[in-house]
């Protein structure tokens, strides 16, 4: 089934964004910015926890999370260990979330109209993966720039 690609795609994704925060030569360099580059990697790093807590684990699975989306962007120097669970952490939801979906449900409307317009469940979890490649992409070319 779908579900059995999705899990393998967040995971290798997740799994790599361990990867890159660990590349890290200075912990504190996960929180630089520098010029137009205004988001640090610790950030993103946090945005994408928050993100796939909330619009998988809370609304697809149930699980309580509750979003602080500015806090996400406003939050400095949590230190690269405390990232590193949080990833873990989210990892675990978004499996258990993810392989508990029926194919009915993948079939039907996102329970939140994210975009203005409806979609189908399915359609936005890979919207969430493409994200989460998105970001990890970010954070790696940011590693590469400011990580000196």
């Amino acid at each position: 089934m779908i579900t059995d690609t999705l899990i393998i795609l967040f995971e290798r994704d997740l799994n790599k964004l361990i990867e890159e925060v660990g590349l890290y030569k200075q912990a504190s360099n996960l929180w630089k910015t520098d010029g137009q580059i205004s988001n640090s990697a610790g950030g993103l790093c946090l945005h994408l926890i928050g993100n796939l807590n909330h619009f998988i684990g809370a609304i697809l699975g149930d699980s309580g999370y509750v979003r602080q989306r500015d806090l996400e962007f406003s939050l400095k120097d949590v230190p690269a260990s405390e990232l590193v669970l949080q990833i873990k952490a989210t990892l675990i939801v978004v499996k258990n979330t993810i392989k508990n979906l029926t194919e009915e449900q993948l079939q039907a409307d996102y329970p939140l109209e994210v975009f203005n317009k409806p979609m189908t469940t399915m359609y936005f979890l890979m919207h969430l993966e493409s994200h989460l490649a998105y970001h990890l992409g970010q954070i790696n070319y940011h590693r590469r720039l400011l990580d000196q």
